[in-house]
C-alpha cells in the first residue's frame, strides 16, 4: 500500500515538474519533507542526503568555477575560432567548447561565449548558438565534472553504498559519442535560421518621447505626484535635460521645463499621454541618445527574477535600469512589462544606469551580452587559478588526492590569495541546487525504502522480459531521456536512478550499465529548449523558435541514442 501511495505521489511531482509553474527546488523540497514527516524516510536518512561527500564536491566545484568564470583567457581566445568560413568556424568553435566542458562548467563556458558569438558581426550567431549549446552538452558527458548531472548520478551511487565512480569512467563511451554527434550537428545545422547580426540590433519601434512644454503643470512636480509611473502600456525610461541623460527615473525626480521624457513599451499606446497638459510628442529617435547605454541581459538559470514580474522585484531599484524590451525566443513580447512573468532565458534590454556593473547581483542574475563587463582577473591571477584546476584534477584522476580534497585545497587558496571573496560566494551560492539534489536524494531513498522503485523495476521486467537484460537496460535510457526532455537533468537523473538501479537487481545484473543508461540519458537533452540550462541561455539571444530545436535536434539526439545504447553494454557488460 505505501509503495502505490508513493508512486501515485511520485507521479504528482513530474506533472507539477512538467507544468512549470513551481520550481524544482519548491517541488522537491517540499516532497522531501512531506516524505519525512510522514515517516517514509527517517531522519537520519533525510539529514544524509544533504551531507553526500558526492553532492558536496559538486558544490565545492560550482564555487571554484566561479574564479575561472571570471578569467578573460577563454574570451581573448574566442576571437580566433570565428574566422574564416562558417563550416570551420563552427567546428573549431565546438571542438573548442566540448573539451572545455570537460571540465570547466559548461553553463560558465557557454556564458563566456555567448557575449563574444552575439557581438560579432562576421557569422549571423543564430547559426552557431545551437551548437555552442550541444557541444558543452556533448564535452560535459565525457568526464565525471564535466556536468553537474553526472556529479549527481554519482551522489545516487555513493549513497546507493555502491562504489564511487571516478573521473574518466564516463570517457569511453562519452568520447566517442561526443564526436560522432559532433560531426552530426555540422550536418543538422543546415536547417538552423539565419537572422544576420545586423538585424539582431536594428532599431526596435520601442522608444517614444514627449517634452515638457513651458508653464507646463508637470513642472516641479515628482514622477510620482505626476502619475507617470503606471500609464497604461507606457513606461517612463529615461529624461533627457540640458543634454544630460537621467537613468533610471525614480518616482522622486522633479521635472523641469524642456526636460525630454523618454517613453517605452507600447508606443501605440500613445493616448495615455494625451492627458497630461504640456506634454509635446515628436519623433521616435531616442535610440541616439541612449545607444551608448543600453545593454542586452539574458536572465541566468541562478536568478532569483525567474517567475516574477518586473513590478513584483521593484526593477528598478534592485539594478538601477530599465527594462526597455522582452524577448522570448524569436518573439518580442508586447503588453505591460511590468506584468509580464519572466522565465529563465528570456532576453531583456536595459536602460542602465552608469553604475550597473557594480550591481552585486548582476552575476547571479544575468549573462551579459553587450559591452559591458564585469571585473576581470588579471592575467596572473587566471594562471593560477587554471593551474590549481588543473592540478586538482589529475591528482584526482591518478588516484593521488582525492577530487573533494583537492577542490577544498583550492579553495581555500582562491579566498587567501583573494582571487575569491566570501562575498562572492554568498552571492553566488547555489542554494536551489544544493535543495533540488539533497531533496532529490531523500526521494530516492523514499522510493527504494517503501518498495515503490522495486514496483516499477517489477513493470519494467514485465514490459522487456521477452527482450532480457539489454531490452530493460534500453527501456531505461529511453524513460530517462523522456524525462530529461520533459523535465530538468537533474530531476531526470533523480526520478530515473531509483527505477534503474532497481530494475538491474530485479534481472540480477550488474548496476553499472543502468546506472550509465541514466547519466548518459539525462543529459540527452537535444529536442527542447527548457530541459537543460545552456539550451535556455542561447534560445532568446539566437532568436530562436522550438522547432529549430527539434529540427537541429532529433538527428543529435537519434545519433547521440544510437552511440550510447551500442557502446555501454561492450563497456560495461551486464
Amino acid at each position: 500500500m505505501e509503495a502505490s501511495l508513493v508512486l501515485a505521489s511520485i507521479v504528482v511531482l513530474l506533472a507539477l515538474l512538467i507544468q512549470g509553474r513551481l520550481s524544482p527546488a519548491v517541488l522537491f523540497g517540499s516532497w522531501a519533507s512531506g516524505y519525512l514527516v510522514l515517516g517514509v524516510v527517517t531522519e537520519q536518512q533525510w539529514l544524509s542526503s544533504f551531507t553526500n561527500p558526492a553532492l558536496i564536491t559538486l558544490l565545492v566545484l560550482m564555487l571554484v568555477s566561479l574564479a575561472l568564470e571570471r578569467s578573460p583567457l577563454l574570451e581573448r581566445f574566442s576571437g580566433a575560432l570565428l574566422k574564416g568560413n562558417e563550416t570551420l568556424a563552427s567546428l573549431r568553435l565546438m571542438g573548442v567548447t566540448a573539451t572545455l566542458s570537460a571540465f570547466l562548467n559548461n553553463t560558465a563556458v557557454v556564458g563566456t561565449l555567448l557575449g563574444v558569438i552575439s557581438r560579432q558581426r562576421h557569422i549571423a550567431p543564430s547559426r552557431l548558438l545551437i551548437p555552442l549549446s550541444f557541444a558543452s552538452v556533448l564535452g560535459g558527458v565525457t568526464t565525471l565534472i564535466g556536468t553537474s548531472t553526472n556529479l549527481v548520478v554519482n551522489s545516487f551511487v555513493v549513497n546507493a553504498g555502491l562504489p564511487a565512480l571516478s573521473m574518466f569512467e564516463f570517457a569511453a563511451v562519452g568520447v566517442p559519442v561526443a564526436v560522432f554527434c559532433l560531426l552530426v550537428i555540422l550536418f543538422s545545422r543546415r536547417w538552423l535560421p539565419r537572422y544576420q547580426p545586423q538585424q539582431h540590433n536594428a532599431q526596435q519601434p520601442y522608444f517614444l518621447e514627449a517634452k515638457v512644454q513651458p508653464g507646463a503643470a508637470l513642472i516641479g512636480r515628482s514622477i510620482e505626484q505626476n502619475r507617470l509611473r503606471n500609464l497604461n502600456g507606457l513606461y517612463l525610461l529615461e529624461i533627457v535635460r540640458n543634454e544630460r541623460l537621467i537613468s533610471p527615473v525614480g518616482p522622486d525626480e522633479i521635472l523641469e521645463e524642456d526636460d525630454v521624457l523618454v517613453f517605452t513599451g507600447e508606443v501605440e499606446k500613445v493616448q495615455a499621454l494625451q492627458a497630461f497638459k504640456g506634454l509635446e510628442l515628436f519623433g521616435s529617435g531616442a535610440e541616439q541618445l541612449l545607444a551608448s547605454n543600453l545593454v542586452e541581459v539574458v536572465i541566468s538559470n541562478q536568478s532569483a527574477l525567474a517567475g516574477c514580474t518586473l513590478q513584483q522585484v521593484d526593477f528598478r531599484t534592485m539594478f538601477n535600469a530599465g527594462v526597455v524590451g522582452i524577448r522570448r525566443g524569436n518573439k518580442r513580447l508586447t503588453g505591460q512589462l511590468g506584468t509580464i512573468p519572466l522565465k529563465t532565458g528570456d532576453s531583456l534590454l536595459l536602460a542602465v544606469g552608469h553604475d550597473f556593473t557594480q550591481h552585486r547581483n548582476i552575476d547571479r542574475n544575468f549573462h551579459l551580452l553587450g559591452n559591458w563587463q564585469r571585473p576581470k582577473l588579471s592575467n596572473r591571477q587566471s594562471m593560477l587559478a587554471f593551474a590549481g584546476f588543473a592540478a586538482v584534477v589529475a591528482l584526482a584522476a591518478f588516484n593521488v588526492l582525492p577530487l573533494l580534497n583537492g577542490l577544498l585545497l583550492l579553495l581555500a587558496g582562491l579566498l587567501l590569495s583573494r582571487i575569491l571573496t566570501l562575498g562572492e560566494l554568498r552571492r553566488r551560492f547555489p542554494f536551489e541546487l544544493v535543495i533540488i539534489i539533497g531533496s532529490a536524494l531523500t526521494v530516492a531513498k523514499a522510493l527504494d525504502s517503501s518498495g515503490a522503485a522495486q514496483l516499477v523495476a517489477g513493470g519494467m521486467r514485465e514490459l522487456f522480459g521477452g527482450y532480457g537484460v539489454f531490452g530493460a537496460f534500453v527501456g531505461v535510457y529511453i524513460m530517462t531521456l523522456l524525462l530529461t526532455e520533459t523535465v530538468t537533468n537533474n530531476a531526470a537523473a533523480a526520478l530515473a536512478f531509483p527505477v534503474g538501479l532497481s530494475t538491474a537487481q530485479a534481472f540480477g545484473a550488474d548496476p553499472m550499465p543502468f546506472i550509465m543508461a541514466v547519466a548518459f540519458g539525462a543529459s540527452a537533452c537535444f529536442m527542447v529548449p527548457y530541459g537543460y540550462q545552456t539550451h535556455l541561455m542561447v534560445y532568446s539571444p539566437g532568436h530562436y523558435r522550438m522547432i529549430d530545436f527539434i529540427k537541429t535536434g532529433l538527428p543529435v539526439s537519434l545519433a547521440y541514442s544510437a552511440g550510447v545504447i551500442a557502446l555501454v553494454p561492450v563497456v560495461f557488460p551486464f
